[in-house]
């Protein structure tokens, strides 16, 4: 089986790379570090394939998917994870941060999609994975970006699933609350220091083992930690408790955060 993973250097991505090189996959692990994602290949160099790249460059977002193929084989599992995050006021926001973080969060995941759900109807075969966010079901104030990025990919995914379930292609739907990644500490830091404290926080492993678990199971959609399912299920309840209960932001952040902290770009 072979897997893409798109933000794959730390956090989120990271997790599901460890875990499916686990359960024996051939994974394509994408992101900016080298030196991380050869960290990450070395337990398993003869079945990794590294490519560093920039995917917020949309127009050549899709070329290493060629060399990838070529490597490892045809795409069984395409994870769309690579996101960044802006958490500052609205009003103050820079419009170059805002768009750069549409492009990768959005647009790209969709380009590449565009280009690899042909390739799977194709075969008959296939699952993409989006990691959207539970912010596309209850939006956090001071996210506004964040917000609609993933509330679009959000919406592309559960959408395109009944397209491509008939062409034997399965789309999951995967909406992260808080876990503990560098992307989560930053957005933390924006708050006061309790806040991190007292809201439930997930474990990255925890929601790979759950993603790759659903993946075999073809579950529609995945909402981790649970307790945020509330978003789904009773939305109305979920938008008070957002509104009435995310604190003023004490120091907001005037930068993207990527899958690293030291990378941070205005």
């Amino acid at each position: 089986m072979h897997v893409v993973i798109t933000g794959a250097s730390s956090g989120i991505g990271e997790a599901l790379a460890r875990e499916y090189l686990a359960r024996g996959a051939s994974v394509t692990l994408i992101a900016r570090r080298a030196d991380r994602l050869a960290a990450i290949a070395a337990s398993a160099p003869e079945r990794t394939h590294v490519v560093c790249c920039d995917l917020s460059d949309v127009d050549h977002a899709c070329d290493f998917i060629p060399t990838a193929e070529a490597a490892l084989g045809p795409i069984d599992v395409w994870i769309n994870n690579a996101g960044v995050a802006l958490v500052h006021p609205t009003v103050d926001t820079d419009w170059r941060a805002a768009e750069a973080l549409l492009r990768l969060n959005v647009l790209t995941p969709l380009r590449l999609t565009s280009v690899v759900a042909p390739q799977m109807l194709a075969r008959g075969r296939g699952c993409i994975v989006d990691i959207a966010s539970v912010a596309a079901l209850a939006p956090q104030p001071g996210f506004f970006f964040y917000n609609a990025s993933k509330a679009a990919l959000a919406a592309a995914s559960e959408s395109l699933r009944e397209e491509l379930r008939r062409g034997g292609v399965h789309v999951l739907t995967v909406y992260p609350g808080p876990v503990r990644t560098p992307l989560a500490d930053a957005n933390f830091a924006v708050f006061d220091p309790a806040v991190a404290r007292i809201t439930p926080t997930g474990d990255a492993r925890v929601l790979a083992r759950l993603v790759a678990r659903a993946v075999e199971r073809r579950k529609a959609r995945l909402i981790y930690p649970g307790v945020y399912a509330i978003a789904r299920w009773l939305p109305a309840l979920a938008r008070w408790m957002v509104d009435r209960g995310t604190p003023p932001m004490r120091r907001p952040r005037t930068t993207l955060h990527f899958d690293s902290p030291e990378r941070d770009v205005t």
